[in-house]
C-alpha cells in the first residue's frame, strides 16, 4: 500500500533517529514545522532537549518507527542505519506496508540499495537522501539533499524535506544520492586541504591574512570553504561544524565508489591520509578545517619550524 500524497500533505507523522550535531537541528526544524514527532538516538541524552520540546522520546528505534508514516534516519555510517534498522530493535520490527524511510545519514550506495530491498518485501520504501551544508545548514534548514529517487517520488516528500533544506535533486534510483555524496566528500576533501594550504603559506609569508582571505574571496579562489573554514584555520581554533573521522569515513566511501568504476583519485588519497594521520593525533571529533594541523606538520617536519 503506497502512501497518498494528499495524507503527506496532511502533516505526516515522523519517526526521527540520529539526534547528533547535523540530526538534532533538523529534527528541531520539523518540530518548529509543525510534524508530530518521536525521536530517539543511542545515548538519550538528546532526546530531551529543549529544542525538541513536544516531541516523544522513546527507547529504541522500534518505538521511534511504530505507527509513524515517515521514518527519518541521520546517524553515522552504514552499520549505524543497519542496526537501526534490523537490529534485535530495529525499525523494521514496527515498519509497516506503505511507510516510508528517508535517509539522511552518508553511507556506501551498496549499503543503500541492500535496505532499500530489504525493507521492499515489507512493501517499505527506503529512499537515501544524504544532505551537505554542515551544522550551519542543519540549524538554518538551507541543507542542500540529494535524493535517491525519482522526481515522482521527489514530490510526494518534499513537504518534509523543506523544513530542512532549500535545494532538493532526484537522481532516479536508490543509491544515486549517495554516490552523489561522494562526489560532494571529495570536492570538500580538495577545498579544504587548499584553503590549509593558503593559509599556512600566507602565515608563513607573513602577509595580513585576514584582508587576504578578503579579496581571495572576491576572484576565482573563492569557495564554501574560503567563506566559512578560514578564519578557524586563522585561529587554529575547530569549533565542531563536521566531524574529522565522519568525513575520513565518507572519504573511503567515495575512494571505493571510484575503486569500483576504474579510476584512482590521487588528491582525495592524500587528504584521506592526513586525516588519518590527525585521528591518530586524537583530531577526530574536531572539525574538518583541523586539516591545517596537518599542513603545518608537513612543514615543521621539513625544517621549517620557525615559518608557521
Amino acid at each position: 500500500m503506497e502512501m497518498s500524497t494528499s495524507r503527506l500533505n496532511a502533516q505526516p507523522s515522523i519517526g526521527f533517529i540520529g539526534l547528533g550535531a547535523i540530526g538534532l537541528p533538523i529534527a528541531a526544524n520539523l518540530l518548529r514545522a509543525g510534524f508530530p514527532l518521536k525521536v530517539h538516538t543511542r545515548s538519550r541524552a538528546a532526546e530531551t532537549n529543549k529544542q525538541l520540546k513536544g516531541a516523544q522520546p522513546c527507547s529504541n528505534p522500534k518505538e521511534a518507527a511504530k505507527g509513524c508514516d515517515v521514518l527519518m534516519i541521520c546517524v553515522s555510517d552504514g552499520h549505524a542505519v543497519e542496526e537501526v534498522l534490523f537490529g534485535p530493535k530495529g525499525a523494521s520490527n514496527s515498519l509497516l506496508s506503505g511507510q516510508i524511510v528517508i535517509d539522511l545519514s552518508t553511507i556506501s550506495p551498496a549499503h543503500a540499495k541492500s535496505f532499500a530491498a530489504k525493507l521492499a518485501k515489507k512493501d517499505v520504501e527506503y529512499i537515501d537522501a544524504p544532505v551537505t551544508g554542515g551544522t550551519e545548514g542543519a540549524q538554518k534548514g538551507t541543507l542542500t539533499i540529494f535524493v535517491g529517487a525519482n522526481d515522482v517520488r521527489l514530490k510526494k516528500i518534499i513537504s518534509i524535506l523543506k523544513p530542512i533544506g532549500n535545494n532538493f535533486y532526484s537522481f532516479g534510483n536508490v543509491g544515486k544520492g549517495q554516490e552523489v555524496k561522494a562526489i560532494n566528500q571529495v570536492l570538500v576533501a580538495g577545498s579544504y586541504a587548499a584553503v590549509a594550504e593558503a593559509i599556512v603559506l600566507g602565515q608563513a609569508l607573513n602577509l595580513p591574512m585576514k584582508t587576504v582571505v578578503e579579496a581571495l574571496q572576491k576572484g576565482a579562489a573563492s569557495s564554501w570553504a574560503l567563506a566559512n573554514r578560514s578564519q578557524s584555520m586563522l585561529k587554529d581554533i575547530y569549533p565542531l561544524g563536521f566531524k574529522l573521522h565522519l568525513h575520513h569515513k565518507d572519504l573511503s566511501i567515495a575512494l571505493k565508489t571510484a575503486e569500483e568504476s576504474g579510476l584512482q583519485l590521487p588528491i582525495t588519497s592524500k587528504v584521506k591520509e592526513l586525516e588519518e594521520g590527525l585521528i591518530e593525533q586524537g583530531y577526530q571529533d574536531q572539525d574538518v578545517s583541523v586539516l591545517k594541523k596537518a599542513i603545518k606538520i608537513e612543514l615543521c617536519n621539513n625544517g621549517q619550524e620557525n615559518k608557521v
